[in-house]
C-alpha cells in the first residue's frame, strides 16, 4: 500500500469492480490501479486502468450493464 491519501479507497473500488465483473464471467487483464496517478497529489484517488479487451468480452460487459 502506498502512502497516497486515496489509496485505500482506490484500491477498494478496483476490488468491488474485479469482483462484480468476475460474478458475470468477465475478465479484463489490465484492470488495476493507473501507476501515474500516484505521481502527483490530487484531492481524488488515483485512477483505475480498465484495459483492453476482445470483441467477446466487450459484449459480455455489454450485456450485463444492460441488465436491470
Amino acid at each position: 500500500m502506498s502512502d497516497h491519501p486515496h489509496d485505500r479507497e482506490a484500491t477498494a473500488a478496483l476490488t468491488a469492480l474485479r469482483t462484480a465483473l468476475t460474478a458475470h464471467g468477465i475478465t479484463l487483464p489490465s484492470l488495476d490501479l493507473h501507476l501515474l496517478s500516484y505521481a502527483g497529489r490530487y484531492g481524488t484517488p488515483p485512477l483505475i486502468t480498465l484495459g483492453n479487451c476482445n470483441a467477446a468480452t466487450a459484449q459480455r460487459l455489454a450485456d450485463a450493464l444492460a441488465k436491470p
